[in-house]
């Protein structure tokens, strides 16, 4: 039971601006219960979506906050991610997993107040994927 927590608990900070690996986490576990590989998969791609839904709900409600000192990003950079965004839409959350920039673009969707439905439906593809790869090689390294 503890493996399981793990790999969601893990999976879902990875998924916020904590710098984390969930990746390590789930192929460490997977060793020990390569039987439950599914369950695995489900709880790491559930679980870092989730994480990702924190970031959309910080970037849609802590956007009134831009104009404070503390507010971590500058106006030219919300706008040039802004920029970027709407030039490559909401297909683009299909990234979200990505390790360099993916929390971000997690952050700026909900700035740009994607509907949470489609923002869950994408990021759920993307990061479903890549833990369906990394079972893949994790399983193919315990052979």
């Amino acid at each position: 039971m503890i493996d399981y927590v793990l790999v969601f608990a893990s999976s879902l900070i990875a998924a916020t601006i904590a710098p984390f690996y969930s990746e390590v986490v789930l192929a460490a576990v997977l060793t020990r219960q390569p039987d439950a590989a599914m369950l695995l998969w489900a709880l790491a791609s559930v679980g870092n979506t989730l994480g990702s839904v924190i970031n959309w709900w910080l970037g849609k409600y802590l956007l009134h906050y831009r104009h404070k000192r503390w507010f971590p990003i500058k106006d030219k950079q919300l706008e040039r991610a802004q920029r970027w965004f709407q030039r490559f839409g909401v297909w683009s959350l299909l990234l979200a997993w990505a390790p360099v920039g993916g929390d971000a673009l997690t952050f700026i969707a909900g700035i740009m107040r994607v509907r949470l439905a489609l923002f869950v439906l994408l990021v759920f593809i993307g990061k479903g994927l890549r833990y369906l790869i990394v079972i893949y090689f994790a399983e193919q390294l315990l052979l």
